[in-house]
């Protein structure tokens, strides 16, 4: 910014451009600076909060959800006591976590923790260029790439183990892909808020109504990237951050949106144009579970009721006063939910 005011002022003596060349580098270090502060508190953080779930048995549940429970006597530890009782006999304990557009394994911190205290086995992966994952999103233009790390993880399970899977928003597509090629080693596959699509449909297909046709946006869209080129179609998107604190954190705490913020990265567009060719034998053989969030500006509650009508699943919960990431603005109520539906024989 200093460069260009500087260019701006061209009749300016050139000590006062010499001036506001020196201003513009100490204001471009200083936002750097603030920027490289604000991710390292965002990841220390996630990391303090894991040293909790470790350190406190049975209380991390309180300590991440609302402050107001500590004015009480403990009704969660009681609670949370039965809850471990109730699963002693669940025969497949492996929660495997999946995120969704532009998130990685860190969103899920807090249902990691919640998850752990019950005795549960959380997992939590990055998908092909998310997260900490070095991939070049870029390069990524298949779904089959996208969840490799998925299919890798089921793969590598015993023959007699299964997992429950919970796909978040475009996280839903892996989960419909495991299913159809992997349904002996899914107990459960659980959509949150997720693309939860038919036959022949795309991830993407989800979103036209927020965002419009498929064709417009790869046209249109000014949140395209182009890793290619300008010349050769996009490979990915991301919204401006602004954009994005309003479509999916309207209700989530100031300190998860500031890890987001530091820490998203672009959506590879392959994966979510992809057709996914799924069948009854296999898909639709798999127990599926949609949980819907009310106050969702990302994938509107009518849209979420569509998928749930257009491709029922076994059972649907809502949650609400849930933004589109319920696992920062409502974990505890998530944490009931994918507690409720582990039992479910």
């Amino acid at each position: 910014m200093g460069n260009i005011i500087y260019r701006r002022k061209k009749d300016s003596k050139e000590n006062n451009g010499s001036r506001s060349r020196r201003t513009g580098g100490r204001s471009q270090r200083k936002m750097a600076a603030e920027e490289e502060l604000l991710h390292r508190q965002a990841l220390s953080m996630v990391l303090h909060q894991h040293q909790l779930s470790q350190r406190f048995d049975g209380s991390m549940s309180r300590r991440i959800g609302s402050t107001s429970s500590r004015r009480h006597t403990d009704p969660l530890a009681n609670n949370e006591k039965k809850v471990v009782e109730s699963l002693e006999n669940i025969k497949f304990r492996r929660v495997v976590l999946i995120h969704g557009e532009g998130f990685g394994a860190w969103c899920w911190y807090k249902t990691i923790a919640q998850l752990e205290e019950v005795g549960l086995l959380p997992t939590a992966m990055d998908l092909t260029g998310s997260g900490i994952d070095l991939t070049d999103t870029n390069t990524v233009t298949t779904l089959a790439e996208y969840s490799k790390p998925l299919i890798q993880y089921l793969e590598a399970l015993p023959e007699d183990e299964k997992v429950i899977l919970v796909g978040h928003s475009s996280g839903g597509a892996c989960l419909s892909y495991a299913l159809e090629n992997f349904p002996e080693k899914i107990s459960k596959a659980i959509f949150l808020c997720a693309t939860m699509v038919s036959n022949g449909q795309r991830p993407f297909d989800v979103f036209a109504e927020e965002l419009g046709s498929a064709e417009r946006f790869m046209q249109e869209s000014e949140f395209l990237i182009y890793g290619n080129g300008k010349d050769e179609p996009p490979t990915g998107f991301m919204f401006e951050k602004q954009l994005m604190k309003g479509i999916f954190f309207n209700h989530s705490p100031t300190k998860d949106v500031a890890l987001a913020m530091v820490t998203m990265r672009p959506t590879p567009l392959g994966p979510i144009m992809e057709k996914l060719s799924l069948s009854p034998e296999k898909y639709g053989s798999g127990r599926r579970f949609y949980i819907q969030t009310l106050d969702d500006r990302a994938l509107s509650p009518d849209v979420q009721e569509k998928l749930v009508r257009e491709n029922p699943p076994e059972g649907v919960y809502k949650i609400k006063g849930s933004d589109h990431c319920p696992f920062f603005s409502k974990p505890q109520s998530l944490h009931k939910i994918l507690i409720e539906i582990v039992q479910i024989t």
